[in-house]
């Protein structure tokens, strides 16, 4: 039988000056929740490109939250098995 899942990612930018900010959530089948943050800080000497400072900071976004996936299949490796897990990318 095959199973399909389907989860969330959602993207949030906040803009201030120079900084842009980025906020992943993903939204798991099960309910649980996933968040990851990003910065992107523009050179003052750059033009303003509002899209390029939201492109870095929602990768940095999903880079953290790639981690926080990782360390959760971890925990949960280690408390089925009950021995060491190390997952890495």
């Amino acid at each position: 039988m095959e199973t399909i899942v389907k989860s969330t990612v959602d993207l949030e930018f906040h803009e201030a000056g120079p900084t842009t900010d980025a906020a992943a959530k993903l939204r798991m089948h099960d309910g649980t929740e996933f968040t990851g943050h990003g910065v992107s800080n523009r050179n003052p000497a750059d033009p303003q490109q509002q899209r390029v400072g939201e492109e870095v900071a929602a990768a940095r976004a999903l880079h953290e939250l790639s981690h926080e996936l990782l360390r959760k299949a971890n925990t949960d490796i280690e408390e089925q098995t009950h021995t060491p897990a190390h997952v890495t990318h």
